[in-house]
């Protein structure tokens, strides 16, 4: 089975005012993803910035066979949420915004205003993983891309940006804090034997503080000693599958000229261990091609295709 997350930048009808400005530029957006999706074959996909649901249905109508849609219904104040397409049908067990009640409300802007949500919110489904239950959540947390009021993407001053590069600080770590609460409540202290997954647009790269968050106890890390030693932590558990993809395809977005992994999954115990393959882009294709994007997402509107790679794995069955 290959899982994976992709950014699908943008998924809008054609119209509004993110989307593309008219029904040609929609269907070829929606013909460049469905090519992707076809080329990468996933069982079950995560997938983030659906700014229209009915989007992802003609999205999913584009594909083989018959696919399985589920989205959130907690947009931001752009409409984009996250959702998934899936072959196998999906039971929702999800979809919230909220934060733990012990994290107080994070300061959002200049004016103070506060942050006591997600943005977006996370869904989390459940499937037949084809050897057993499979548990998944999708996500898509605070953007590194900066925003200033009056719909600016650049700053007054370099005393604004800093600020503001804080706020969304605080709030992509308010949320990936909030995520790990949904996936100590997926892996219900047994991540031995549940197959869990999160999936998603974390916007941040590996070693990053915020993607540290997600992973729970320490220790156990792919390529250290102890990976292949089982303890007790192994229960709480989450691995990112980054050290596992070919370091010549190890990022999902060009920023300004330069590569980085913000797309992520992260496995349990009984999952990780299965992993056969990782990558991003499509299999077998090498490094990803990818436009460089700047500080305006809006530069890009009704540009075919997407700015990010799919990030995958490829898992087998249990052993023995």
């Amino acid at each position: 089975m290959l899982l994976g997350t992709w950014n699908l930048e943008n998924l809008y009808r054609a119209g509004g005012p993110y989307g593309p400005p008219d029904e040609a530029g929609y269907e070829a957006k929606l013909a460049a993803l469905a090519a992707v999706i076809t080329e990468l074959d996933p069982g079950l996909l995560g997938v983030q910035e659906v700014g229209d649901p009915e989007a992802l249905k003609d999205l999913a109508g584009m594909l083989d066979d018959d696919w399985h849609v589920a989205v959130s219904e907690h947009p931001d104040s752009r409409g984009i949420r996250v959702g998934f397409l899936s072959r196998t049908p999906l039971t929702v067990v999800a979809d919230t915004r909220a934060f733990p009640a012990e994290l107080r409300p994070v300061q959002a802007d200049d004016a103070g205003l506060t942050a006591g949500q997600a943005g977006r919110g996370v869904l989390a489904v459940e499937t037949d993983g084809g050897d057993g239950p499979l548990r998944v959540a999708v996500c898509h947390l605070k953007s590194k891309l900066l925003s200033y009021p009056d719909g600016r993407f650049q700053p007054r001053d370099e005393g604004e940006r800093a600020r503001y590069a804080a706020y969304a600080l605080y709030r992509r770590a308010a949320e990936a804090t909030a995520l790990r609460a949904l996936a100590d409540e997926l892996l219900a202290g047994d991540g031995q034997g549940r197959d869990v997954a999160i999936l998603g647009d974390l916007n941040d790269e590996v070693q990053a503080a915020t993607t540290q968050i997600l992973l729970g106890p320490p220790g156990s890390e792919i390529g250290t000693p102890g990976y292949d030693r089982p303890d007790r932590g192994d229960a709480m558990r989450l691995w990112d599958v980054a050290p596992l993809i070919p370091p010549g395809q190890r990022w999902s977005r060009v920023n300004s000229g330069r590569r980085e992994l913000i797309d992520h999954v992260l496995l349990s115990h009984r999952l990780v261990h299965r992993v056969t393959v990782a990558g991003t882009g499509l299999p077998g294709e090498g490094p990803p091609g990818l436009p460089s994007v700047g500080p305006d997402p809006a530069e890009r509107r009704g540009e075919p295709g997407s700015d990010h790679a799919p990030v995958w794995v490829r898992v087998g069955g249990r052993a023995g």
